[in-house]
């Protein structure tokens, strides 16, 4: 291996890359933000990685959700708020049913940029350069709004930062607060099935507060009234994420400082890239995608090179095979880890594998299809005597009518509705929480 630096990745082949008009203008970019504060700190990438190790040793369980790209309109101190009340809901859920803790990571603050299967898209006979995410260009079919702008990056970091704030102050600030359990409860979804049902859970939790109060415990010790809470993203867009790369001062090594934790998607993971060049030199917590094309003896030389020392906290392998695809494609996989030896933590994506277009032309996600596919990705790591540790949504805490299926059957007539996501479609907090109690039940047996 050569040796590494945050720039050495470009020496290398680097996919879904933007082609900016102007390198100058992207060069001061870079050099701004360079000089600007780090989002997140090195020593939380340490203590995410501790945490993840707990996974791996199936101690705990990862939990990874959020949006499929942020965007600058749907920017709201509302929204990031609700996504956190069904992140925090989940949770609770999974860590009742599991009596394990949960290692919560956000797809926010820093998740902007998306790969796509193609540079152009074409609309009624018009050729544009495809929407990349708005750290890129505006998703506007237009032609001035389609040509990569460097300026985005600096509005990205600000927005980063400000969504950063105020998860810092839900977690830290009384927010999470065991005491508020009920309050987290969305309006929209406080009587329907999945509510009703963690009603009851937030209704034992009470009873086991007044319980430790009446026997003398202090009940509002911090770990009851805090959580921690960690962000993450794709390192899709490498000019961004090179700028953002901090020399830790205590421990000289370096670190991605513009999340907690980021991974490599199932586009950009090659050996000889710039991705896998970039990441195998930060010492954060990364992951990679692991989709139905992964084969063993790939992925053995991806965990080599991403995680040469085998610590249990460094890897992250995030499986998105597709529902009718795991028990073909996943078996292996998991054999060629065990015999090598190799320690990783094992998390489904089942979304990106399920996205199918509807008949009225919506990109859209069957439930019963991401349900389908958790549930054989338990299945798969029971019979091969390896451990299910985590789970990877894209999701919501908006009213949205993205994917269909569900308690509330959202059908495809009803995506018309409530369709907001900029790209992928997601999960609402109905659907998520729905998604929990398959997950927490399995999860309860596995442990068992």
């Amino acid at each position: 291996m050569t040796q590494w630096t945050p720039s050495s990745w470009r020496q290398k082949k680097a996919l879904q890359q933007p082609a900016y008009p102007d390198i100058n203008q992207l060069n001061a970019v870079e050099k701004e933000l360079a000089a600007m504060p780090p989002l997140v700190f090195a020593g939380e990438a340490r203590q995410l990685r501790q945490a993840l190790a707990q996974v791996a040793q199936r101690k705990s369980f990862l939990l990874q959700g959020g949006d499929c790209a942020e965007s600058f309109a749907e920017f709201h101190a509302n929204n990031i708020r609700d996504t956190f009340k069904v992140m925090l809901q989940m949770s609770v859920v999974l860590t009742f049913a599991g009596k394990c803790p949960i290692v919560k990571i956000g797809r926010m603050a820093g998740q902007f940029a998306k790969p796509r299967s193609s540079d152009t898209e074409l609309v009624n006979g018009i050729e544009l350069p495809s929407y990349r995410g708005d750290i890129i260009n505006g998703i506007e079919f237009t032609e001035a709004a389609r040509v990569p702008d460097p300026t985005r990056l600096l509005q990205v970091y600000h927005q980063s930062a400000a969504t950063m704030n105020l998860l810092r102050a839900f977690a830290q600030g009384g927010f999470a607060d065991l005491h508020e359990v009920h309050k987290w409860n969305l309006d929209f979804i406080a009587n329907s099935p999945a509510g009703t049902r963690y009603e009851t859970i937030a209704g034992k939790i009470d009873e086991s507060l007044q319980f430790m109060e009446a026997c003398g415990f202090d009940s509002e010790i911090s770990q009851l009234r805090e959580t921690e809470f960690y962000t993450s993203h794709e390192a899709l867009l490498l000019p961004y994420e090179e700028a953002l790369t901090r020399q830790d001062s205590t421990t000289g090594d370096w670190y991605d400082c513009s999340a907690h934790m980021l991974w490599i998607g199932d586009r950009t993971r090659q050996l000889d890239g710039a991705h896998v060049e970039f990441l195998r030199g930060v010492h954060n917590p990364i992951g990679v995608k692991a989709g139905p094309t992964m084969d063993p003896d790939d992925l053995l030389r991806l965990i080599d090179t991403l995680n040469p020392n085998n610590d249990p906290g460094r890897l992250n392998v995030i499986v998105r095979m597709g529902a009718d695809k795991v028990a073909e494609g996943m078996p292996k996989l998991i054999q060629a880890v065990q015999r090598e030896g190799k320690e990783v933590v094992w998390s489904s994506d089942p979304m990106h594998g399920n996205t199918v277009k509807a008949s009225n032309g919506y990109k859209t996600r069957s439930v019963e299809n991401i349900l389908r596919e958790v549930e054989q990705f338990f299945e798969v790591h029971k019979a091969e005597g390896s451990y299910a540790g985590g789970v990877h949504f894209e999701m919501t805490g908006q009213n949205v009518t993205e994917c269909v299926g569900g308690a509330f059957q959202v059908t495809e007539a009803d995506l018309a509705d409530r369709y907001h996501t900029h790209c992928d479609p997601r999960l609402n907090a109905d659907q998520s929480l729905e998604l929990a109690f398959l997950i927490s039940d399995t999860l309860k047996k596995a442990r068992n």
